[in-house]
């Protein structure tokens, strides 16, 4: 029996204003889907407010989870126990889909039957509709082919491609970066587009610009967890799994190594934790010409005047 089509958008938050929440309800209500094609969960994991009663106007059209604070990863699989929805949008509560685009990227699902469509973020308000996109294929030869970001709000996927899937718990800085590589790989039909639908806002109270000593020790040591448990994956899988997974945290580590720099202008810890990856086995980088930025960073990492030169650069160009 074909499945009904229907969207659960998932919506995590945590003490955020709720005129925010509000604009991101808004904009999953003024989508053109009819009430059966859509579902709105929210969980809300501990705000020190409720912020239900301002959401009353459209209580009848979504579901409100309240749980203990656990952390988004925890607050994502919640919402992913509950759907019941054919496919799976995430939404962070202080961001939103764009209306135009994002009804280009429901009819690709609905007219491809993808398992997962890829789109653009941005933190621009305009209106971008997609001009490129690319034609199906398996997770695994997209991943091998192409860099991919990990953010879990830049694509719609099945649910039945989830299996046992789920976040880690603990785990709430790259999380993301864990989830979707493995996502991927379960996908047979995997689509990109360049269409910006989604809208994510930079503001001082979102967790990445949280600049604090203990936030980026436990967002590095994050990190790190998800590379070795991704690189853990890459060494037991299929030769083309593998392949697709040794990219992905090639690139992963490329990226560690650049937020030590910038997070913590220390150069002690920059090669304490050089020593850590070489001991982990994941470093030096691995000689691949995945993209240019990659080979030029992997080239001048390997030696330690090449890594001081990349402290004093780095910061300058950021």
């Amino acid at each position: 029996m074909e499945e009904t089509f229907k969207i659960s958008f998932i919506i995590p938050t945590y003490n955020l204003p709720t005129k925010m929440l509000q604009e991101c309800v808004r904009s999953i209500l003024s989508l053109p889907l009819e009430e059966k094609e859509r579902e709105i969960i929210i969980v809300d994991d501990g705000s020190k407010e409720n912020p239900f009663p301002q959401l009353e106007a459209d209580k009848d059209r979504l579901m409100y989870i309240r749980q203990t604070n656990q952390g988004v990863s925890e607050a994502r699989n919640t919402g992913l126990r509950i759907a019941t929805g054919q496919y799976i949008q995430f939404v962070d509560g202080d961001d939103y889909l764009i209306s135009q685009p994002y009804q280009q990227c429901i009819r690709l699902i609905k007219e491809e039957q993808a398992d997962i469509v890829i789109f653009d973020m941005t933190s621009q308000k305009e209106c971008v509709t997609g001009t490129v996109f690319t034609k199906p294929e398996d997770g695994a030869s997209f991943m091998r082919h192409h860099n991919i970001a990990g953010a879990v709000g830049g694509y719609i996927f099945k649910k039945k491609l989830l299996a046992d899937l789920h976040f880690t718990k603990g785990i709430n800085y790259g999380e993301d970066e864990e989830f979707t590589p493995q996502l991927l790989l379960r996908a047979e039909s995997v689509i990109k587009t360049n269409a910006k639908a989604y809208f994510y806002r930079q503001h001082d109270c979102s967790a990445t610009h949280l600049t604090d000593r203990k936030t980026i020790e436990k967002r590095l040591n994050d990190n790190m967890q998800v590379i070795e448990r991704l690189n853990y994956l890459a060494n037991t899988g299929t030769e083309s799994d593998r392949k697709a997974l040794k990219r992905r945290v090639a690139q992963l580590t490329m990226d560690y190594i650049y937020n030590v720099i910038i997070l913590t202008r220390d150069f002690n810890l920059l090669e304490k934790s050089i020593e850590q990856l070489y001991q982990k086995g994941l470093f030096p980088l691995p000689d691949r010409h995945y993209t240019r930025k990659y080979d030029w960073f992997r080239r001048i990492s390997k030696s330690k005047a090449g890594r001081r030169l990349l402290y004093t650069l780095l910061p300058m160009m950021k």
